[in-house]
């Protein structure tokens, strides 16, 4: 076959899998599906069954510029693959540190269904399951939150928080001040006071967010009041934190599962490491929002999440009704 040929029948090929594909980018990703629909379908997932240590395990693959992340899952009607580049530099370019695809499969053929933005979806999944798990452990009045970062899951976690809880005010809290206004002004459009702010405001914040690439703790434990909810959404390596392993020691520890929480995450994988916490301490998302263990009152709830498969999934799924 001459290599004109191949390229012929290649292109006939594609052609019949991509006639029927829905695309989906990030502008229509955003008009289809709601923070709080995500949020609404993640609690959905857990609370009708689904256990998040069925999940595939995540595989990473360091490449020159960064890491590979492939994500599958497999839940309800659809099956899915997320393909994400995280590359450490791209915000120097202008551009995203973290990238993806998302193909959304139907779970009896494993036709593809819809390929989607899968940048703009973890942008809605990650801030989703953040809310989740605070809808579950955090004070019904919540109305202080505190965020530390300045990027997009900085704001998109201003309009999650907001979903679930009260809120009367947000600060935001970065390095960069012109990105930090940047941040403040786009965060504002959710219906709260929001303004820049330093470490400090954390003392009296009802929510803490820490949302950033920081490797080392970002807050003074001290500050933190026992009634607060803490989540640290930032990283998905053992040796990166942004928690004090104090502050984790004298909390009640939520983590996505125990294998994910003692491999994954560096601010829990470090604190045991370093005999403030043991895992035995440790509750899982699952048994939080399924009312399987009490909730603490007495000290601070500390969130840590390092993204799973099985949630990129069930949000996307959520275009199954169009797809």
């Amino acid at each position: 076959m001459t290599d004109r040929a191949g390229q012929a029948l290649c292109n006939i090929l594609l052609m019949g899998m991509f006639d029927d594909l829905l695309l989906v980018d990030a502008e229509q990703l955003r008009g289809r599906i709601s923070m709080a629909s995500a949020i609404a379908a993640l609690q959905a997932a857990i609370r009708e069954g689904f256990d998040p240590d069925d999940d595939p395990a995540r595989s990473i693959v360091d490449v020159r510029s960064g890491q590979l992340l492939l994500m599958p899952a497999d839940l309800g009607r659809f099956t899915g693959q997320k393909l994400g580049m995280v590359a450490p530099d791209n915000p120097a370019r202008g551009l995203e540190r973290i990238q993806a695809v998302y193909v959304l499969l139907d779970a009896a053929s494993l036709s593809p269904v819809a390929l989607l933005d899968g940048t703009e979806l973890t942008s809605i999944r990650t801030p989703a399951v953040s809310a989740a798990a605070v809808d579950a452990v955090a004070a019904r009045d919540a109305e202080r939150l505190v965020v530390f970062g300045s990027g997009p899951q900085a704001v998109r976690h201003v309009e999650a928080m907001r979903a679930v809880r009260p809120l009367r005010e947000a600060i935001l809290v970065g390095r960069d001040p012109e990105r930090t206004a940047r941040a403040v002004d786009a965060a504002s459009r959710f219906g709260v006071a929001v303004r820049a702010g330093d470490a400090t405001d954390v003392e009296g914040a009802d929510l803490i967010v820490c949302a950033t690439t920081a490797r080392e703790p970002l807050l003074d434990e001290r500050l933190v009041a026992p009634t607060a909810t803490v989540v640290a959404i930032g990283s998905h390596e053992p040796g990166a934190r942004e928690l004090p392993g104090v502050l984790l020691g004298r909390s009640q520890v939520v983590v996505e599962t125990l294998r994910v929480g003692t491999t994954e995450a560096g601010d829990v994988v470090m604190a045991i490491a370093e005999g403030h916490l043991e895992r035995d301490d440790l509750v899982t998302l699952r048994q939080v929002m399924r009312g399987e263990v009490p909730i603490a009152g007495d000290r601070p709830r500390v969130v840590k999440t390092c993204g799973m498969g099985w949630q990129d999934l069930a949000v996307a799924s959520l275009l199954g009704g169009t797809a």
